[in-house]
């Protein structure tokens, strides 16, 4: 263990007698290299202070001259916080003595982490009264400091339930229609999150009944997470008017809520039967807008619109699933992630029955919707390309089991999917942000190549042969980039492509992928970041069948990269293929006359037509 470890270890575990040892005597430069930030894990000031030691808290800043605002790396609740001053973690755990210590010392109340979190509002996360008051009303910490999602201190306290806090914040003045960057309210937290007290007390500071950025109103959002004691108070007239349109639409929203998130049919019925009383009330029939059009996934299911239609619902429970499915979906529109959400997870429960040509309706469907009303590469959408193709995986591994048992799986259903996932790449790349950097990016690439895995498995005709390549080519056209510059030739021979999600889907490098890639254009001496070919990263990966299959393509073998290795440099040497490829049965002239200028220094710029020059740069 080197020292830096050991003093960080002597903070963290509150050895101030250790940490005396460790640091006294030592000059001005030395500590502060052993009070900096540890690779990872913050720095000894800040340790100490997430644990409440007191005593090292003082000593580091009174005799070492720690920074009290050194920012640095620490764990709270399963989450890594970056750059969270010392005041943010002691306010975060609770620790009040540390928490006054620091800021006798100096500590700026206001000092965030990077995501613009406040020590304040970490003691609002975890319930410290105390700090809390302490912070505003010693130091008047500022209440309106938003996080990066413009969640502010009040938002935070209603969301976890926190009475007391809420209420201290608002006697000292707190911004209760404060909205954050999706458009919500203090007001939805508190009924996402169900305190009905804490809902009295914002309606008692004039909380306003507004939409967010989804059109939820905070009646709604109690109806989305379940929350009956937030729905019935809400649609109660003498104490928050509502209209009879929207209890109806709550009533229905918390039906489909106990129907898919809380499995409760029962339960669903009575609110649904509640909602039919309320459209049917005085005489005046509050009609239900009428879908555009059936949909297949739905298994065209129409919602019920009268007394009989609803009761007969009892002895169909796959019917009340899709009124749940039909419900949210008017409801919330298709823009709503809990919309797309919710077919997904139906979709689910019928491929753990077994059902798998109802799952793939329905997700097809969810990812159509995804589609069509998020951005480019969500985590949503991103997670419904993943779920289809360990679908397919398991499909098709079912099948090669069983033979015609088995579940079939057509063509049709995979490169429906393939055809989306290049949509989405397509439309990633139309942002004005670069995609490339991103690991979405290059998860939405590998899933593809997963797919085209995955279609080597099915029959397939000629024309739709073409289709396929039509598709690749497509894809290629665009020129996608993954990580460190992989195009998708260099992840069809790279090994960490087969890690995607949780379940085994297709296994990398492949050889069917990567000629299905040169089939349809992938230039074979593409470039990476660190100027590595495909074939590098295939010698990398010590795949000799598919180095064969690059040079029959044209890869230049003798192509060096940003280190001056060759593939066959890059090789193992306990591989046999040292010994059965000879690269020299595959280098021209050309190619030695090349690496003989770049060898010996030669200046050829301007003197050679411009394709000669890339040629020689090539090698």
């Amino acid at each position: 263990m080197d020292l830096r470890t050991a003093v960080y270890n002597a903070a963290r575990d509150g050895k101030l007698q250790l940490l005396q040892k460790l640091l006294s005597g030592r000059s001005r430069e030395e500590l502060d290299e052993l009070t900096g930030e540890v690779a990872g894990g913050g720095t000894p000031l800040l340790i100490a202070a997430r644990y409440g030691h007191l005593d090292v808290v003082e000593y580091l800043v009174d005799r070492c001259g720690a920074s009290v605002e050194a920012g640095g790396s620490v764990h709270f609740d399963g989450e890594t916080i970056e750059g969270a001053p010392p005041l943010w973690a002691a306010s975060a755990a609770g620790h009040l003595d540390v928490v006054r210590s620091l800021l006798h010392r100096g500590a700026s109340v206001n000092r965030t982490t990077r995501t613009n979190s406040t020590p304040l509002r970490a003691a609002c996360f975890d319930g410290h009264l105390e700090v809390v008051r302490y912070l505003v009303g010693e130091h008047q910490a500022d209440l309106e400091v938003a996080n990066r999602h413009g969640h502010t201190c009040l938002m935070i306290s209603c969301y976890k339930g926190h009475r007391e806090i809420a209420r201290y914040l608002l006697e000292q003045g707190a911004q209760v229609n404060r909205r954050s960057a999706k458009g919500n309210t203090a007001l939805h937290d508190c009924a996402e999150s169900g305190s009905l007290e804490i809902l009295q007390l914002l309606l008692g500071c004039k909380a306003r009944m507004e939409r967010d950025g989804y059109g939820m109103t905070p009646l709604l959002a109690a109806s989305v997470t379940g929350h009956t004691n937030i729905v019935e108070y809400l649609i109660q007239e003498h104490c928050c008017p509502t209209s009879r349109e929207a209890a109806v639409e709550a009533l229905e929203l918390l039906g489909a809520t106990y129907v898919d998130k809380k499995r409760d049919l029962l339960g669903a019925l009575k609110h649904w039967r509640r909602a039919m009383e309320l459209r049917h009330q005085g005489g005046e029939y509050l009609p239900k807008p009428e879908p555009p059009q059936l949909v297949l996934a739905y298994d065209y299911s129409r919602e019920v619109n009268t007394t009989e239609e609803l009761e007969a619902l009892i002895t169909d429970p796959d019917e009340m699933r899709m009124q749940a499915l039909l419900i949210r979906e008017r409801i919330l529109g298709p823009s709503h992630p809990d919309t797309s959400y919710y077919i997904r997870y139906r979709g689910a429960v019928y491929a753990d029955s077994g059902n798998f040509v109802r799952c793939i309706r329905l997700w097809k469907y969810a990812l159509d919707m995804q589609q069509s009303n998020l951005e480019p590469l969500s985590p949503m959408t991103a997670s419904s390309f993943l779920s289809f193709a360990e679908l397919f995986s398991y499909v098709l591994q079912d099948r090669a089991a069983k033979g015609s048992l088995g579940t079939q799986i057509g063509f049709a259903d995979l490169m429906g999917v393939l055809t989306k996932g290049v949509r989405e790449v397509e439309r990633a790349l139309q942002l004005p942000r670069e995609p490339g950097d991103s690991a979405q990016f290059t998860k939405a690439l590998a899933i593809i190549l997963h797919l085209l895995y995955l279609l080597e498995k099915v029959e397939c005709t000629p024309s739709q042969e073409h289709l396929k390549h039509q598709t690749v080519y497509r894809l290629l056209k665009c020129a996608p980039r993954g990580k460190n510059g992989f195009t998708p030739l260099h992840m069809a021979v790279d090994k960490d492509t087969t890690n995607v999600g949780r379940y085994p889907v297709g296994r990398f490098p492949s050889l069917h992928v990567v000629k299905v890639l040169l089939d349809c254009g992938a230039d074979p001496d593409s470039r990476d970041f660190d100027n590595n070919t495909p074939l590098h990263i295939a010698a990398q990966n010590n795949c000799p069948a598919i180095m064969n299959a690059l040079i029959e393509a044209g890869a230049h073998m003798d192509a060096t990269n940003a280190f001056k290795k060759t593939a066959y440099e890059l090789l193992d040497e306990k591989l046999l293929a040292r010994g059965t490829m000879q690269p020299f049965n595959y280098v021209t002239l050309q190619c030695l006359a090349a690496r003989a200028l770049d060898k010996n220094k030669i200046p050829y710029k301007g003197f050679i037509p411009e394709d000669l020059e890339a040629f020689i740069e090539l090698h």
